[in-house]
């Protein structure tokens, strides 16, 4: 369609971005997508918006549609996708209101669609995923949120799992030991489905609490996880306008290769 160029995923309690804009209704081959996606600008650059759990969270996130998703996103034209997310952190040293721009993941889901690739057409089709995040993305969102004043931790591990339970403390006691930095429950299969599209995909990773009171604190709940959301979605906003303003309009990153469905 080439109505968009960048695509914003929105998580828990970031269920709008665009002003004046237009909502779209798209079919695809996986079904329909957690909402209609919303066509609009911001500055300069053509935005398409997407809430990740349906507009009025629907969609727990073992049932989200993240093959439509990314679908419907790239069929709108969208060749970088950000994805702000609430986490939970898992390190003594993180606070709740800290961002990571997160350079690894570990997959911790099972039984999730989580790829394109049904069977192999064409020959077979392993794309590389050893670095899941754009570098050029990555760069771009810590400079501007560093620039905001956010306390920002470039890079760091995020562990997905499936929810929508939170973790248990022996759970949460294990991940922080393998040094991984926060936890979440969407960041995969969307980091590696947009791989497959050939898509730029950057997660921009909210800490909304220390992960089932890693180091001995109160146990996550779903009331305050919300809560510091909502007092950091206006922020939030502000900083995907900078870094939508400042994304490369000409990619030079490794993202869009040879193996992508085209």
């Amino acid at each position: 369609m080439g109505a968009a160029e960048i695509g914003v995923i929105g998580g828990s309690g970031f269920y709008a971005f665009l002003d004046d804009a237009q909502a779209i209704e798209l079919e695809t081959p996986y079904g329909p997508p957690s909402a209609p996606l919303v066509l609009g600008t911001a500055g300069d650059r053509r935005v398409a918006f997407l809430p990740r759990h349906g507009t009025d969270h629907r969609l727990p996130p073992h049932r989200i549609p993240y093959r439509a998703n990314l679908w419907a996103l790239r069929t709108a034209g969208v060749t970088q996708v950000l994805a702000p997310c609430a986490v939970g952190g898992l390190q003594a040293r993180q606070a709740p209101g800290d961002l990571v721009v997160p350079d690894q993941l570990v997959d911790r889901t099972s039984g999730r669609e989580q790829s394109f690739h049904e069977e192999f057409t064409d020959g077979p089709m392993h794309v590389s995923f050893a670095d899941p995040y754009c570098p050029s993305g990555r760069a771009v969102a810590h400079r501007a949120a560093l620039d905001a004043g956010w306390q920002v931790s470039d890079g760091g591990t995020m562990v997905v799992i499936d929810g929508p339970r939170f973790s248990t403390r022996a759970e949460s006691s294990h991940y922080s030991d393998q040094g991984w930095s926060v936890i979440n429950m969407t960041g995969h299969p969307e980091a590696v489905l947009a791989r497959e599209l050939g898509l730029c995909y950057t997660a921009i990773a909210l800490i909304t609490d220390l992960d089932a009171g890693v180091h001995g604190g109160a146990e996550v709940s779903q009331e305050a996880v919300f809560r510091i959301f909502g007092e950091k979605t206006a922020a939030l906003r502000d900083l995907l306008y900078t870094i939508v303003a400042e994304l490369p309009g000409e990619r030079t990153c490794p993202c869009d290769h040879d193996l992508a469905i085209r």
